[in-house]
């Protein structure tokens, strides 16, 4: 599973995020969801071990999401999202197989 960022070539914005300026959404990054949920973790100042508390999980559990060796069930992500402080469309909005060419 992969998900679409919007964002500048530096890297900055953040899963459809707009700054009101035509560059904004000038460049498509198809980003693993791993990387959107470590992403988020990072951005929240959470270490593998809260998210894993707070989900129910084990911390190795969280590191093979954001690795990518494993996802996350449809209940985990929706108590992700709630974790992240994000609804589970912002979380999973640009979900695609990273094949779409944008």
């Amino acid at each position: 599973m992969s998900i679409v960022f919007c964002g500048k070539a530096d890297g900055s914005g953040i899963a459809g995020e707009t700054r009101g300026d035509s560059t904004a959404c000038a460049l498509w990054v198809v980003l693993p969801l791993g990387d959107v949920l470590k992403a988020h973790r990072t951005r929240c100042n959470m270490t593998q071990e809260f998210v894993a508390e707070k989900v129910g999980v084990s911390r190795q559990a969280v590191s093979k999401w954001e690795k990518g060796l494993s996802e996350p069930s449809t209940s985990n992500l929706i108590v992700l999202a709630k974790v992240f402080g994000v609804s589970v469309e912002e979380l999973l909005k640009n979900v695609g197989s990273g094949e779409e060419n944008h």
